[in-house]
Parts: structure tokens; sequence; C-alpha cells
């Protein structure tokens, strides 16, 4: 299945992830909330994950916080987005399920209860964690 996508929303991702774009002098597990939208009794949720760490990320998984309209945590979920070679990036779609898009007004992320880093226990998953959103849910830490 092919989407489209707009190219700014292409671009700022481009800028964003190279290695040689803004902020590229540090290292970073960049995560982009690039869509939500309302599917099968829940919200799925597109992020374009990219690992410009270093480090290979044998494991990152993060803890999420998702607040309601009234800005309530209604939630917390473990959002598991795997392995990721270094300066790998890709596309992963996550499900809410029972929680339509519109009434999710925010998404945290709380902690990382699992991030290996080259084959050992990192905090580098948090320490080096940068968020944005083109969604209109907000996506921050």
């Amino acid at each position: 299945m092919r989407f489209a996508v707009s190219r700014s929303a292409f671009a700022a991702a481009l800028v964003l992830l190279s290695p040689t774009g803004a902020g590229a002098a540090d290292k970073a597990v960049a995560i982009e909330l690039n869509k939500a939208t309302d599917a099968g009794g829940g919200c799925r949720l597109t992020f374009v994950v990219g690992n410009q760490t270093g480090a290979l990320l044998d494991k990152l998984s993060y803890e999420v916080a998702v607040f309601d309209a009234n800005k309530t945590v209604m939630k917390l979920v473990l959002f598991e987005f795997g392995r990721f070679p270094v300066n790998k990036t890709k596309v992963v779609e996550l499900a809410l399920t029972g929680v339509a898009c519109p009434n999710i007004s925010r998404i945290l992320v709380n902690t990382a209860p699992a991030c290996v880093a080259d084959g050992a226990d990192s905090t580098i998953c948090l320490d080096a964690l940068h968020t944005d959103s083109q969604a209109q849910i907000v996506f921050d830490q």
C-alpha cells in the first residue's frame, strides 16, 4: 500500500533525520508523529523514526502518556519500536485501540523501559530523544 506525502513534509523529515541536516552534530533518536488516522475502532499513529545516535539500538521502546481533549491522562501505553541500525530511518505504525484520534490532545514520552544500545542497557534512548509532530496531536517529552 502506498501513501502520498507532501513535498514539504518529506523535505522536513529529510532535514530532521539526515546526518548532514540541522542538529547533525547532536546524536539523536528522532521520532516524528507524522499522521494520526481513525481506523478499526481506534487511532492509528504513523511515526517516522531515525537513529542518528552512532549506536546500534538493539531494543527501543517508550512508555507514553496519552492525554484526552481535557488534558487529562487517559492511559499509559508501551510503544515498541524494535531494532534500529545506525543511521536507519523507518516508518512505524502503532494503534491505540478504543480511542478516536480527535479525542487525543497530547502524547508524552514518559520513560524508556527498554533501551539496549550496542548490546548493553543504555540511557541514550531518552538522553538523545528529539520529538516532533506533523499531526493534530502534540507529541513531546
